[in-house]
């Protein structure tokens, strides 16, 4: 569950260790669209202020596949966006790590104007005096001190995401064409729709293979089918490149109609494609009919699913006895808006 939190006026103490809570970092400027992808990794996500989100019973493995997550930390506290109220908050907080420490501190999206550096003396010192030793290079412990929009928030680091995105940028691929996914969005679309390692997902337009390579890369077994056999044999070049010795359960491509898919009922966990983009669309006919056909049948093969498009494609999707959870708008440049409907 994703949810936004009123702004705090006081301090917070977060001291009971059998009910940890967690402050997300996310990327990007959807955060909700970011707390969404975030809640594949956690309980309970709460946006408490720009930039920032509050979770319950994360699984770090998970937040280090997140796209518009930067970084969780454990939390110690949260209070008012001032270095004295950070300060306060520190100095009543019960510390239980050992070993060294360093202090970083952020203005998250320059929505405070605070002077970092003082933040991080003022609680580098208040460090010191409680007997930590400083080590700036190499710390075993990293406090967070984050301040956005009138809250700071206090953390130990404890997971970074993995920003490896670049080499996989679409025209970096071994098989390219225009209009690919850029693959941090790719990314937080097959999370969103639950991919893991023992899941299966279903790409019925899957192009170029940039969405099930995100998958792969995830854990989860991969298949795609494209009208286009040139498609389909370039999407297996780019998921063998990626994915060929990750040891991973696999993966597979077929040329194939998406409103008449060669597979069982149930036999995905989850169905991510982007619909094709009107005047850009290789599809013949009524396309329209072809997304529905293709709503159709990923609702008879799997119980969730993820659909994009230069569209909003919610009206076929309730035809197809789906159930829209949640919508979201990502500007991809000025003529493009890119809209995305989570199923189930």
């Amino acid at each position: 569950m994703v949810t936004t939190a009123p702004p705090i006026n006081s301090v917070i103490l977060y001291t009971d260790p059998a009910s940890r809570v967690y402050v997300f970092e996310l990327g990007g400027e959807d955060d909700a669209f970011a707390a969404r992808e975030a809640a594949s990794a956690a309980t309970d996500v709460e946006v408490v202020a720009p930039g920032l989100a509050l979770a319950c019973e994360v699984e770090h493995e998970r937040v280090r596949t997140l796209a518009y997550t930067h970084r969780a930390s454990r939390l110690i506290g949260r209070t008012n966006a001032t270095v004295s109220d950070a300060t306060a908050l520190l100095g009543d907080a019960a510390l239980d790590v050992e070993g060294t420490v360093a202090v970083r501190a952020r203005d998250v999206r320059r929505t405070t104007g605070i002077d970092t550096p003082t933040v991080e003396r003022r609680l580098g010192g208040v460090l010191t005096d409680r007997g930590f030793a400083v080590d700036l290079d190499d710390p075993d412990h990293e406090l967070r001190a984050l301040f956005a929009d009138g809250t700071c928030v206090l953390g130990w680091l404890v997971t970074e995401s993995v920003r490896d995105f670049g080499p996989r940028k679409p025209t970096k691929k071994p098989f390219f064409k225009p209009g690919s996914m850029d693959p941090l969005l790719a990314r937080a679309l097959v999370n969103i729709a639950g991919a893991r390692s023992g899941h299966r997902l279903v790409d019925p337009m899957c192009g170029t293979g940039g969405i099930l390579v995100e998958a792969g890369l995830v854990g989860a077994c991969v298949v795609g089918f494209d009208t286009q056999a040139t498609m389909a044999r370039g999407a297996a070049r780019n998921l063998t490149h990626y994915l060929d010795g990750e040891g991973g359960p696999g993966f597979a491509t077929a040329q194939s109609d998406a409103t008449r898919l060669p597979l069982c009922d149930d036999a995905a966990d989850a169905v991510v494609f982007d619909a094709p983009y009107g005047r850009q669309s290789k599809i013949e006919g009524d396309l329209d009919g072809v997304v529905a056909g293709a709503l159709t049948e990923a609702r008879r093969i799997a119980d969730r699913a993820v659909v994009v498009g230069d569209q909003p494609w919610t009206t076929a999707a309730r035809e197809a006895d789906w159930n829209v959870e949640a919508t979201f708008e990502r500007r991809v440049h000025r003529s493009l808006v890119r809209h995305i409907a989570i199923l189930g």
